[in-house]
């Protein structure tokens, strides 16, 4: 059970550090792309509540990484 939770845990802090990944990926892409102003705000925009999401999972991850640790 304690170990499920810091397997579980892992996966999640890895899921969101793709996420993470995906956000300056896709960032960098649209600066490459030459965007700048409303079209560059706007792309930059949807980006942010998948960035949150993002730091949202791994912290969530790494809680229950933690919570594992102390309890086994």
């Amino acid at each position: 059970m304690i170990g499920s939770l810091v397997w579980i845990g892992a996966l999640l802090a890895v899921l969101g550090m793709g996420l993470l990944g995906y956000c300056v990926a896709v960032a960098v892409r649209a600066r490459r792309a030459g965007l700048t102003g409303t079209a560059m705000e706007a792309r930059l925009r949807k980006l942010v509540a998948v960035n949150l999401a993002a730091l949202g999972l791994s912290a969530i991850g790494l809680g229950l990484v933690a919570v594992g640790l102390m309890l086994g």
